[in-house]
């Protein structure tokens, strides 16, 4: 019985730990298991330093949480090694099909660029130990010489990093001048220095989620929809990530429910295919269409 439970525990931290979100009644569904189990499995998940994000009715586990930080560590190639893989790579048969497979994997998971341009290496290689560090010991950090296009200023900036993105180009931080999470390229920054005081906003780092129409924000809406085969062709061929919101139902029509980070995108595709589709949730976006035609009767 034990093994069962080790077992449905696994399983459930590789659901949260995937690269999409899921409600209770889902997560409830897929793993087969009662809600009250469920609040059960998630605390326990808190308590052991997971970083269980809740946004709206969607729950996901954070890849940032220390469990996973420390396995990556471990898993993970040293950038020397990465090196050393790259060259032993460039050097072997390339019709070989597992060189190949490699050689992607590793295109995935590293900038090779940087890793193969000495000086440019040795000054991200600085940044990013730093910045490591500090999301490790949870402490804040000076940017120096930050370089932004949006305000063509090059400053310093005082931040709490947490979270490395786009293969450890980006950096997530909370910037207490202005009170926001931001985004920083690494590349973008002539030092980054260490500085002796710990976090004291942690409770307001924000993740950032991208939806399927390439929106970006902080917090996730609620969509669901259902399709009729016009619209679910349309959907599935101009975004393929899609297939994993979708589920069958009847013959001729698909449930569509993801969560998007604004209503623009989704929206636009609704309103183009509007006898096609129909809004069964949420109560948001719904308000969202009937402006948009408000709007559009106005202009008639």
């Amino acid at each position: 019985m034990r093994h069962d439970k080790l077992k449905r525990e696994l399983d459930l931290l590789l659901l949260l730990t995937n690269n999409r979100q899921y409600t209770v009644a889902e997560l409830c569904q897929r793993q087969n298991i009662s809600r009250r189990n469920l609040y059960y499995y998630l605390n326990f998940f808190r308590e052991s330093g997971f970083h269980v994000n809740k946004n709206g009715q969607y729950y996901s586990i954070s890849r940032n949480s220390p469990f996973f930080t420390r396995l990556f560590s471990l898993i993970q190639f040293t950038e020397d090694e990465a090196i050393v893989m790259q060259r032993l790579l460039e050097t072997a048969d390339a019709d070989n099909l597992y060189i190949h497979n490699l050689k992607q994997k590793f295109n995935r998971f590293y900038d090779l660029r940087i890793l193969s341009d000495t000086a440019y290496h040795a000054r991200m290689s600085h940044h990013v130990n730093v910045l490591y560090q500090a999301i490790k010991q949870q402490q804040m950090v000076i940017i120096h010489g930050y370089s932004s296009p949006h305000s063509n200023t090059v400053s310093n900036r005082l931040v709490e990093p947490f979270l490395f993105m786009n293969n450890n180009n980006d950096i997530r931080c909370y910037e207490l001048a202005t009170r926001m999470n931001k985004t920083f390229k690494i590349s973008r920054m002539e030092d980054v220095e260490a500085v002796n005081a710990a976090w004291l906003y942690g409770d307001k780092h924000r993740q950032l989620y991208t939806d399927l129409f390439m929106f970006s924000s902080e917090e996730t809406l609620p969509v669901k929809l259902r399709l009729g085969r016009l619209s679910y062709n349309l959907l599935t061929e101009e975004r393929p990530d899609a297939h994993r919101y979708i589920t069958p139902d009847g013959d001729e029509h698909w449930l569509f429910e993801a969560p998007v980070c604004s209503y623009l995108g989704i929206g636009r595709f609704v309103l183009g295919l509007y006898e096609d589709i129909e809004i069964i949730g949420d109560d948001g976006f719904r308000s969202y269409i009937r402006s948009k035609i408000a709007a559009m009767q106005n202009h008639l």
